[in-house]
């Protein structure tokens, strides 16, 4: 079976491609409102996730110098609560 991410992730890139048909826009519409509820896929919901990798991508966000001081403090608050 497909990974849903990867088949929302293309429905979405097409609906901002300018290269593509209205109608092949309208179809990924359709699809992300039909079978992905509008292309909302999961939560921010860490429970299926791997903590040592939550973990590990919330502390390369804290040292990413493009990353803003929201994000820095959000990822120090969700360090604290695993």
């Amino acid at each position: 079976m497909s990974n849903v991410g990867n088949i929302v992730g293309g429905h979405k890139a097409n609906l901002n491609n300018p290269n593509t048909s209205e109608e092949s826009k309208q179809h990924s519409r359709q699809v992300l409102d039909e079978e992905f509820d509008g292309g909302n896929i999961g939560s921010n919901d860490d429970s299926n996730k791997n903590p040592n990798n939550v973990a590990g991508g919330l502390k390369a966000t804290l040292n990413n110098p493009n990353v803003s001081d929201e994000a820095k403090q959000s990822a120090k608050e969700r360090l604290g609560q695993q």
